[in-house]
């Protein structure tokens, strides 16, 4: 018995703490972390002020936890659908696509990735290189499967990785938030047929 006590005690800390992130990701997202206050939140949320405050110490720790949150779903999403393809052609376009479609729907990690004003916070500079390094990763990886299939031939990994996902930083605005899907998917395949062009060995 006790322990089902404590469960539901777990359970309802869970679910308010829950609720703050979820309302806080909506204010985020429509006005940014500077023009979103704690009172909003909790007005919103329909939970004590001082409530908030048992479960993150300041505005800034819940903007941390949101974007955790977003990182999180984006990097399941990628995984998800990098995992269903055979080939590092695939498993290419499926990272670039899955990354271009999801980010309009992530406004507060896209904020944090790209918003000079943020700079000064150390957990956003974190993220960014989180970003960066996860995003080196998973190309890095698809990259030596290709090599190591003789589908690719490349003599610097991780330079090419770079080169990728560098280009990809640049096209993120104007692909992710500026194009519809068929443009986005169209702009893609163009990309990535210039690269394949370049890597593909004579066999493949």
């Amino acid at each position: 018995m006790a322990k089902e006590v404590i469960s539901l005690q777990e359970s309802v800390r869970l679910d308010k703490k829950e609720t703050i992130v979820q309302v806080a990701q909506r204010l985020f997202s429509r006005f940014g972390l500077m023009k979103t206050t704690v009172d909003e939140i909790a007005k919103l949320a329909r939970i004590g002020k001082g409530t908030i405050y048992y479960y993150f110490r300041s505005k800034e720790a819940i903007f941390e936890e949101v974007i955790n949150k977003e990182f999180a779903f984006l990097k399941e999403k990628i995984q998800e659908a990098i995992h269903k393809e055979k080939t590092p052609q695939r498993k290419l376009r499926a990272f670039v696509l899955t990354k271009m479609l999801h980010l309009k729907e992530l406004a507060n990690y896209y904020s944090t990735l790209y918003d000079d004003y943020l700079e000064h916070y150390a957990f956003v500079e974190k993220a960014r290189r989180r970003n960066v390094d996860e995003e080196m990763a998973i190309v890095q990886s698809i990259l030596d499967d290709g090599v190591g299939k003789g589908i690719f031939f490349v003599k610097d990994i991780r330079l090419t990785a770079l080169g990728v996902v560098s280009a990809l930083k640049g096209l993120e605005t104007p692909w992710a938030f500026e194009s519809d899907v068929p443009d986005l998917e169209r702009n893609i395949d163009v990309l990535l047929n210039i690269l394949f062009k370049g890597i593909e060995s004579r066999s493949a």
